[in-house]
């Protein structure tokens, strides 16, 4: 989550940050040529000598906070060095995408949804062999949700990411709005439709909701944002590697059907201002707007779960994860790194710099955010209840958006016939429309199987 600027641009890099990856080109990646052969492997190596690591670079602080990490480390011990680079995040996938295995680092940043698509193309290995036990059970579940695949982990995150309704009390207690408490009581679809209605009476021009609209929808945000909403309903993206039936279900259609009539309550938001400057009374977005609200509103601010579709509200999760690439020699040493950048301190300052949840137990626990009684502790609450990306239930809320070298296709298609259902189009056409194209994707990719 990058500091608050204004412009568009800067609000595409700050969601991002979070993991959302706005401006990357992830239906490229389903194109990168090999996948489909033996599980790649690292060798363990010697567990010494000099390792080099890849990341995004992020916001100011978030890079401080790496770079104070691996200054850390190596000043800790004298047997690894770790030699880090920091490439720019519009250019970060587009770079491990057209870097060969043999040339990638021993340890390697990468967006959560991409983490498929690279082990499908042999670029990075199962970590169970080379980082703690400890590392591994104090990871979240919803963080090794992300991050599994056939019982294998391949990545873990230091920070996660989750949704929410923001609102301000003056205005919803100015129309008479009951709100949530917490997830247990998030409104129902028919709620929330009542609510915009009761706000839209109070407002001079009717738009009372922010949706993050200036960002687009036919793009990651459009996935993770309102993915939720399918979710909740009882329907999916893909159901046993399938989009039909799933995406295209009479609950996901008719969900969206909502979703599309409340298009006349959004203010277009062009100037990212709607919500902190009170021009709305709601906005769906996620943790990373905390920082500007909380200023704007301070304890006129409310956190809300976003409304239940009838199968229980939802949310997307996941973010920037760390793992091993495949041709690593040295797999010993960058667990080792690993372990390290997972710890308490450093995961604390990298959350501190970023204001993301904490993707580890201990940290998490002891975060002034997202603890209990914390302003975020509904994030948390959420994150708490994973999904993983298949068995989703009306019992868990947090959803990982679907583990499959396939995804960039997924979210291509999926964000496309959002942003068509937003504007007016068929909500049945759309999604149907969307879930032939990824199956027709998926049958010429042989499903994108990793054995």
């Amino acid at each position: 989550m990058s500091s608050i600027n204004r412009s568009t641009s800067s609000r595409l890099r700050r969601t991002a940050s979070t993991g959302l990856a706005l401006v990357l080109p992830l239906a490229a990646l389903a194109a990168c040529g090999g996948g489909g052969g033996s599980d790649a492997s690292a060798e363990a190596g010697s567990g010494e000598g000099t390792i080099s690591v890849w990341a995004h670079q992020g916001q100011k602080s978030e890079a401080a906070a790496l770079q104070n990490a691996v200054k850390s480390f190596n000043s800790s011990q004298d047997k690894v060095k770790v030699e880090l680079k920091l490439i720019p995040e519009t250019d970060y996938t587009k770079t491990i995408t057209a870097t060969d295995a043999s040339e990638l680092p021993d340890v390697l940043e990468f967006d959560g949804p991409t983490m498929a698509n690279f082990v499908y193309n042999k670029k990075l290995a199962a970590i169970d062999d080379f980082v703690s036990a400890k590392t591994l059970s104090n990871a979240t579940d919803a963080s090794k949700a992300q991050g599994e695949i056939a019982g294998k982990h391949y990545g873990l995150g230091m920070f996660d990411s989750g949704l929410g309704m923001y609102g301000s009390k003056k205005l919803l207690d100015a129309a008479g709005v009951k709100y949530p408490k917490g997830v247990d009581d998030a409104w129902t679809a028919d709620e929330f439709d009542a609510a915009l209605k009761a706000l839209k009476a109070k407002d001079s021009d009717g738009k009372v909701l922010d949706i993050q609209e200036g960002n687009g929808l036919a793009n990651e945000w459009g996935t993770y944002g309102f993915a939720p909403i399918v979710w909740s309903a009882g329907g999916g993206l893909l159901k046993d590697g399938k989009a039909e039936g799933a995406l295209d279900s009479p609950a996901a259609v008719s969900a969206l059907k909502t979703f599309q009539s409340w298009k006349g309550t959004v203010d277009p938001n062009t100037d990212g201002n709607a919500f902190a400057k009170g021009r709305v009374a709601l906005s769906w977005v996620g943790h990373w707007m905390y920082p500007a609200y909380s200023e704007a509103l301070g304890d006129d601010l409310v956190v809300l779960p976003l409304p239940d579709f009838g199968d229980g509200p939802k949310t997307g999760q996941g973010s920037w994860s760390w793992g091993i690439g495949a041709d690593s020699k040295n797999a010993k040493a960058a667990g080792a790194f690993m372990d390290f950048l997972l710890d308490d301190a450093n995961v604390t300052a990298m959350t501190k710099a970023n204001g993301a949840p904490p993707a580890t137990k201990s940290a998490l626990a002891a975060s002034e955010l997202y603890k209990q009684g914390g302003p975020l502790q509904l994030f948390a609450d959420q994150l708490a209840k994973p999904c993983g990306d298949s068995d989703i239930s009306k019992s868990c809320v947090a959803v990982t958006r679907p583990v499959t070298a396939g995804y960039p296709v997924v979210t291509e298609k999926f964000s496309q016939a959002l942003n068509a259902i937003y504007g007016g189009g068929d909500p049945k056409d759309a999604l149907s429309k969307a879930a032939r194209a990824i199956d027709r994707d998926f049958s010429d990719n042989a499903g994108y199987e990793i054995p």
